[in-house]
Order: structure tokens, then sequence, then C-alpha cells
């Protein structure tokens, strides 16, 4: 048999050869017996897949070499593809990168969403009693389901490979809460105002005056078409993010010239570390803006605002104000109406309006008098 235990691992690995092709990977166990009963099962597959091959022309396809292809051609071009990279990662650390697609049946995801709904949350997150919090149920959709939902219908269309055990993807994805659409209130806006740290201000007025995601509004001065009056970037799902430049906007732009030739929005190193000087500009980062933002929210007290809440605050007042959906989809940059419906709760007390005047006018049909003759 051909398994041994390496100094490295406390589990039995598989080294084979079959027609000419190469079969390894870790049995995942502690004494040889079991190992060398699941070396058995290695080979049989091996068989079937060499078999396959001289079939079909393919071997069959890895989890391994599903998640390199897809990334190649997909993964890497989306926006933020250092995450994407980090979740197929684990779903390929999950398996093992031997595991065939098509032995990923209802059965493995079952077992792969309990496996991840045990999981803690990255970050401090521990409850009134001492516990610590789970995945959440849109972590576990986004990272897990989603991806691998996607690799596999490429996997069928795009690279014609038959699965013919395919999850059924609708009955595993998880309930997960209504989005919260979270409006600050007077004074709440005022605290944050006064909060704010100088040269982060017209980074923080821009992301609540644009209603822009945070990753949107952290504009280059290309991006600024002083002529056309509108800043246009690409955003989520790759799509065109369209703002205009209002006199508001186009003040807090004004503001920033000649701070950085690239970048619109720079803040002031506070001493020299890092490769910064005190005293000079540098463009705002994401990570930088975040973490000046809950300094300064804490300053604020405002408490439960998130920094993606200013667009909330934005949009529920821009409707409020408006009566008018489409435009607050338009200035979200909203690819569907469905999506931006969510803030529709706004516009309740037009609702209560319109049944009130249906009422009276039924009293007042009622009231009339009926004609005799």
């Amino acid at each position: 048999m051909s398994v041994y235990k390496p100094k490295s691992s406390p589990f039995y690995q598989y080294d084979f050869q079959l027609d000419g092709h190469r079969f390894n990977g870790t049995t995942k166990a502690r004494n040889k017996r079991d190992a060398e009963a699941i070396e058995r099962q290695a080979r049989e597959q091996a068989r079937e897949a060499v078999k396959q091959l001289r079939t079909t022309g393919k071997m069959p396809l890895t989890i391994d070499m599903a998640v390199g292809r897809y990334y190649l051609e997909k993964g890497q071009h989306r926006d933020n593809p250092e995450k994407v990279f980090a979740s197929l990662e684990r779903l390929v650390s999950y398996f093992g990168k031997h595991k065939r697609m098509d032995q990923i049946d209802d059965a493995a995801i079952i077992d792969l969403v309990a496996y991840r709904r045990k999981q803690p949350r990255w970050g401090k997150f521990k409850l009134k009693n001492g516990n610590v919090k789970t995945v959440a149920n849109g972590t576990i959709n986004r990272e897990v389901l989603v991806p691998l939902k996607t690799i596999f219908r490429r996997a069928r269309l795009m690279w014609k490979f038959h699965l013919p055990d395919e999850p059924h993807w609708k009955e595993h994805w998880l309930k997960e809460p209504p989005e919260r659409v979270r409006e600050l209130h007077g004074h709440e806006g005022e605290a944050l105002d006064r909060s704010v740290r100088e040269d982060y201000r017209p980074w923080r007025d821009f992301l609540h005056i644009s209603a822009r995601r945070l990753s949107e509004s952290l504009i280059r001065w290309p991006d600024v078409n002083w002529e056309a009056g509108e800043i246009t970037t690409e955003g989520k799902g790759g799509r065109k993010v369209w703002t205009p430049i209002t006199p508001s906007i186009r003040a807090i732009l004004e503001s920033c010239r000649g701070h950085h030739p690239e970048f619109v929005f720079t803040f002031v190193a506070q001493r020299t570390r890092d490769g910064r000087i005190a005293g000079q500009r540098y463009p705002i980062t994401k990570g930088g803006a975040v973490g000046q933002w809950r300094r300064d929210r804490a300053r604020s007290g405002v408490e439960d605002f998130r920094i993606h809440d200013h667009r909330h605050d934005r949009a529920t007042k821009l409707l409020r104000q408006e009566r008018n959906l489409k435009l607050v989809q338009r200035a979200l940059n909203h690819a569907n109406i469905t999506t931006t419906a969510k803030y529709a709760h706004v516009m309740d007390d037009e609702v209560a309006s319109a049944l009130e005047r249906s009422a009276k006018s039924r009293n007042e049909s009622r009231t009339i008098p009926g004609d005799d003759t």
C-alpha cells in the first residue's frame, strides 16, 4: 500500500500512480489500517477518473481546479478580488483540494453550512452571557452558497462538465433579517458634525451628501468631470456610479484642490511614522476612513449608527422630501427599484392620508340625498 505518515502531519497520506497519472492527498486518518482503507477508495475513484478521461477527454473536475479556473476567469476582476480569493480558499481548505465537484451534493452542502454556522465571527463579538457570536446567515450565503453555485453553473455551461448531483441551492439558502434603514435624528446629526476631525470633514460631507457607498466615496480627480458637471466611477457589480456636481458638492471639491495630484480626499498626518511625515497630507484609505469614523462617532455619543447608514439617512430624507422613488433610485445608483423600495416606509403618512380621504369620500357619498323622482 502506498500510504505513509510525514513528519509534518499527524495524518497518513497516500501517493500512487495509475495509467501515467499521479494521485496524492491526505487520508485524514491517524492509524495505518484506516489510511489503507481510504487509499483503496482513492484508487477506485482514480480508476473511474482515468476511465472518464479515456471516454470524454477530461479528468474529473476537482474543487481546487474549479476554484482556480473561476478566479482566473472571473474572480480576480471582481470589486474586491482579495475577499473573493479568501472565500474561495476557505472552500478548498474545507473540502480538500482533491474533492471532486461531482461528489459535492446536498449532503455535502448541509455539512458545510452546519460547520460554518458554528464558527465565530471575525473580530470581537461577545454576547451578554459571554458566548461568542457565530457567523451570520448572510455571510454564509455570500461566502459559501453564492460562490459555489456560481462555480457549478460555470462548470456546466462554460466548461461542459457533467455534474448530475448538483445541490438544490434554493433549499440551502439561509433566511436573512431584512436590511435595517437607520436615519439620523436632528440632534444626532449636529453631534456628529461637531465631532468630525477637520481634515476628514470634506470626505465625510461628500459621503453623506452624495449617498455613495464608502468604497465609492474615495474618488480621484480623473473621476471628476467639471465640464459635464458629474462624477463617475465604477461601483458594485462593475456598474457605473454617477453623481451630479451640485453646488454643495462643488464647494467640497474646490476646498480639496491642490491637496493631492490624484486623490480628492486627504488627511493630515498627526505624527511621523509608517513612512508618513507629520503635517503632510496623504490620501484617505478605506481602512483609515473607517477607523477615523469610529473615533468621531465615539466622541459624538451617537450610538448604533454605522458608516453605511449615511447612505440610508440620505435616502430616507430625500424620499421624504421629494416623494419620488425613481429619483431616489437614480441618486443611489440602484440597478433595480426593488432595492430602493426598502425606503418606501417613509411615505407611510401619504398612505394614511389617502386612506382617510377615501373613507371621507365614501361617507360623504352615503349622505347625498337620493333622487325620489
